[in-house]
């Protein structure tokens, strides 16, 4: 092997080294920063979810950018507010009441009387927490701890979605800007190429919402009545909660059911145990029935791709996978459609043969040669190649 073959492989070989190097940096990299980029993607996708109406607003109502978003915003947060005080005012009641009730039920407990006494002495609970007074006071203990790293996570939380707010904010405002931007670098077919994909992406996305709102419309509506028929105290309230639930993909509905199912056998065993079935036999339709079909309409996906998507990113990403899963499965739908060409989505399937291809070309009294499975050309049989004399011997 010469000097020169020798040189060659070894620049190949340390640049397989340096992609490989700068790939395992970059994961390094995206991994360390996993939370910011959660934060980015989820504002990307609200804001282009709210940038349609943004537009809207911008059109009829304030001519400045920043208003019109501002605007939006601001009516967003007040409808998330009313559903807030929709849910906490009753929910704070109820703990006031309870908190009324707490020495007497306390006394009954201990007596053995009372809802909660039977239940103890049924199950043998209290002479089981009597033997292990030792372990439940070090459980107490345990659970103070656990308390602090629960305040600690509600913090970040709440500063996770501040940060989501702002960078949505800000993207919906810059997103004209930022995108005519692009534009213009890219030019010329580039351009509309990107502008279409956009457009469709944005579709994408509201599609999925306003399915995912539907669905959730649908559970709440089941949900109150089935409470309603049992009885159940609080049915509109434990209802909303529901739907709020089943915006989560998959587990939602699951979530929902241990509210109301609380609820349930609070009011009566009866009661508990009809709301369980009815929430076991619904998360079955919703995540089999509604939600392919539904997102299948909304994202323009088939059934099959919705459910295997889902079902994919939620064990690859959790829970945000199962959130973004869907309408990212629609924009790689889009992206194959507009960059690999059709006959290759097709298959490279020959048509059938016609009448015409089965008798030699173009007709009957087109000779065989000139076919170009014969050897001949196209061009040959306009060229006047046929009407030649043969040459002299």
């Amino acid at each position: 092997m010469s000097d020169a073959d020798d040189r060659s492989t070894a620049r190949r070989a340390l640049i397989v080294i340096g992609l490989i190097l700068a790939t395992l940096v970059g994961l390094a990299l995206v991994w360390e920063t996993r939370r910011v980029l959660i934060w980015v993607v989820v504002a990307a996708f609200f804001a282009v979810a709210l940038s349609p109406l943004v537009d809207r607003v911008q059109r009829r109502i304030v001519r400045r950018r920043a208003a019109a978003t501002l605007v939006v915003f601001l009516a967003a947060f007040v409808a998330l507010a009313a559903l807030g005080l929709v849910i906490v005012v009753p929910l704070l009641d109820e703990l006031a009441r309870f908190a009324d009730r707490a020495p007497d039920l306390l006394r009954e407990a201990r007596a053995g009387r009372g809802p909660v006494g039977e239940l103890l002495e049924r199950f043998h609970l209290r002479r089981h927490a009597e033997a292990h007074v030792d372990q439940i006071q070090r459980f107490g203990g345990q659970l103070g701890r656990s308390t602090v790293g629960l305040v600690r996570g509600t913090v970040q939380g709440v500063a996770g979605v501040l940060t989501v707010v702002v960078l949505a904010y800000l993207m919906v405002v810059q997103g004209p800007r930022i995108t005519a931007g692009t534009l213009a670098l890219a030019g010329g077919t580039r351009a509309e190429r990107l502008r279409r994909i956009g457009r469709e992406s944005a579709r994408t996305i509201t599609g999925y919402l306003s399915g995912n709102l539907l669905i959730s419309l649908i559970c709440g509506l089941a949900t109150f009545v089935v409470l309603a028929l049992t009885g159940v105290p609080f049915a509109a309230v434990i209802a909303l909660l529901v739907a709020i639930a089943d915006l989560i993909p998959l587990v939602g509905a699951t979530l929902g059911a241990i509210v109301a199912a609380g609820a349930g056998f609070l009011h009566s065993p009866t009661a508990g145990v009809v709301v369980l079935v009815f929430f076991v036999v619904y998360q079955q339709v919703e995540n089999h029935l509604l939600q392919p079909v539904i997102m299948a309409r909304a994202v323009r996906l088939n059934p099959l791709t919705v459910l295997v998507s889902v079902l994919l990113a939620a064990e690859l990403g959790g829970l945000l996978g199962a959130l973004l899963a869907i309408p990212a499965a629609g924009i790689a739908q889009i992206l194959l459609r507009e960059f690999v060409p059709a006959n290759r989505r097709a298959g490279s399937v020959p048509a059938a043969a016609g009448p015409a291809d089965r008798a030699g070309g173009g007709g009957p009294d087109q000779p065989a040669g000139d076919h170009p499975r014969d050897g001949g050309t196209a061009r040959s049989r306009h060229s006047g190649h046929r009407d030649r004399p043969p040459a002299a011997d």
